[in-house]
């Protein structure tokens, strides 16, 4: 599109919607606008504009307010433009292909769409929207409320519904923007309605424009974020933060898959700093995938003993042998393949896939769950799989692909050590602080929602820690159920007396000589509560024992072959 009669002034005054007053040559001249939206942000005193004289000489105002530059970028302000400029580019063969018939203004039920295009054997009808608003190079519609925009939203999907293409066509009018996204914060029911839209098949493009003081043309495609824009905000600021911020952990050294694999298993539900001496140690042990393969059950569960949910290491070892049988021993680098391995779901094979070989997938633990639901101000229940998928879903198309493995590291770091779950988040540390729907309205302790955990079983049990001479009564615990294959102390599902216990000891053939003390202790599962009554008794019977399943270990032994999880640990 080509302007004519252009003339540079400056912007003085806009005393309504329709009319502004700005200088051209030294005299102040009334200009029609066309745009009749808000353009606060570009009309202001003292702006550059361009105007084009009117050749009709019936006209209240002789000039049309055409552009006006803002900063470094010159932004077209006619709004009549925008569908000339899109059938221009239809018509020349830009979009579709074949075209038959390209016909403004046509009338749909109740409504009247900017274009109809017949192409090749299909019909569709585009809905065209200028956009003006830029914001630090993120370009947003609309700039005030538009009840007719919503209107025109819900009758593309009733075409669509009627066999008919529908599309929302955003005309950028101007270059070199970043993205676009509905201006929610002005018209929240308008950005609800078009990813409402997009999801019933209703298309939605943006393109830049080429604009020059006398004229406009379509240009490049721009990315169009329906939802969470502040998810694209976050990744340059992030990394750099990470990079410059991240603590110094062991499986942060000599990074490989199969040391980011044993680290992540070992940190969940475990905390940093209790992982550190647990991961050297095994390390050192089972340094490769082969060694972890190969190694006899009680030692792998000794190498684990305290760290708990023993089936993690169990499944690690299976995964390990797969691995051996068939990959070589070679650990897989593709993300579904990894995803396969037993024990190991999405977050693991984010984590394993981004951290060791800079693949951009999610990985998204309680951190991330966190600091997205802040970020976003979500009031949907981080404990539903549905919502955890869904913040895959969004967090995905922006990683970084050259910086996927410290994108994820940072969105992980910045909830362990700012926006923490306990307290008040270190906001004043967070480098997407700006954008943050919780930090701008200080309602961070509403986030992350969580439904109510059912209350757990509670089991009272009497533990016997029986001592002859030098040496303690263990028993191996069944191969199924909670910590299957562990050892333990003896003991029984029910609260017992000191004397009912001593009975009890008798019973059994150990002869009590004394009752040195009693303590209480609870030890928490998942869903279930141990409450713990513990008798520590001394005995008289030879080291061979009773006629039990047990084994009578003395102190080397218990710390060197025994693995005695952290339920019994502390008797």
């Amino acid at each position: 599109m080509i302007y004519k009669r252009i003339q540079k002034g400056r912007f003085l005054k806009r005393p309504n919607r329709f009319i502004a007053k700005i200088e051209i040559n030294g005299k102040e001249e009334t200009v029609h606008v066309k745009n009749t939206g808000r353009c606060a942000e570009l009309l202001v005193p003292g702006a550059e504009v361009f105007g084009r004289k009117s050749e009709s000489a019936g006209r209240k105002t002789g000039w049309d307010l055409i552009s006006v530059r803002k900063a470094d970028r010159l932004i077209n302000m006619d709004s009549q433009v925008t569908n000339k400029v899109v059938q221009e580019w239809i018509e020349a063969g830009r979009w579709f292909k074949d075209v038959k018939i390209v016909r403004p203004e046509v009338t749909y039920k109740n409504s009247r769409f900017d274009l109809y295009v017949e192409y090749e054997e299909k019909k569709a009808f585009i809905e065209v929207k200028g956009v003006t608003l830029e914001e630090e190079g993120v370009v947003k519609f609309p700039d005030a409320p538009s009840e007719r925009a919503v209107k025109h939203l819900k009758e593309l999907e009733e075409a669509v519904q009627d066999g008919y293409e529908a599309y929302v066509f955003f005309v950028v009018q101007m270059k070199g923007v970043r993205y676009f996204t509905p201006n929610r914060r002005t018209h929240k029911e308008f950005a609800d309605v078009l990813a409402e839209a997009a999801e019933t098949g209703v298309q939605v493009i943006a393109k830049d424009c080429f604009v020059t003081e006398d004229s406009i043309a379509i240009a490049d495609e721009v990315p169009v974020v329906l939802t969470n824009p502040q998810l694209y905000e976050a990744p340059e600021l992030l990394v750099e933060w990470y990079r410059e911020r991240k603590r110094d952990l062991p499986w942060r050294h000599h990074v490989n898959a199969y040391r980011v694999w044993v680290s992540e298993i070992m940190l969940q539900q475990t905390r940093v700093e209790a992982v550190k001496p647990f991961f050297e140690r095994f390390m050192t042990e089972l340094p490769t995938v082969k060694d972890l393969a190969e190694a006899p059950e009680d030692k792998l569960l000794k190498l684990w003993e305290g760290l708990g949910y023993y089936n993690r290491v169990r499944n690690m070892q299976k995964a390990a042998q797969k691995i051996e049988e068939e990959y070589a021993g070679k650990f897989p680098e593709n993300y579904e393949e990894i995803k396969a391995l037993p024990g190991i779901g999405n977050y693991t094979a984010g984590a394993i896939s981004s951290f060791a070989y800079g693949i951009p997938k999610p990985a998204v633990d309680g951190n991330v769950l966190r600091v997205v639901s802040r970020l976003l101000a979500s009031d949907e229940d981080i404990m539903k799989a549905s919502v955890r998928t869904k913040i895959e879903n969004a967090i995905e198309p922006v990683i970084p692909e050259d910086a996927a493995s410290d994108f994820n590291q940072g969105l992980i770091e910045l909830g362990a050590i700012v926006c923490v779950p306990n307290g008040t988040p270190k906001c004043e540390l967070c480098p997407v602080r700006a954008f943050c729907g919780a930090g701008e309205h200080q309602t961070f302790d509403r986030y992350p929602v969580k439904a109510a955990k059912k209350e757990r079983k509670i089991i009272e049990m009497t533990v016997f820690i029986l001592q002859c001479g030098e040496q303690l009564a263990v028993q191996k615990r069944g191969a199924k159920g909670i910590l299957a294959g562990l050892y333990q102390y003896p003991n029984l599902e029910q609260k017992m007396t000191a004397s009912e216990a001593l009975r009890t000891a008798e019973a059994w053939g150990c002869m009590p000589t004394g009752l040195q003390r009693q303590s209480e202790y609870k030890h928490i599962f998942t869903h279930v509560e141990w409450h713990m009554t513990g008798y520590y008794i001394t005995c008289s019977c030879e080291a061979d024992g009773p006629a039990h399943d047990w084994i009578w270990a003395d102190a080397a032994q218990m710390e060197a072959e025994i693995p005695l999880p952290s339920a019994f640990q502390y008797f």
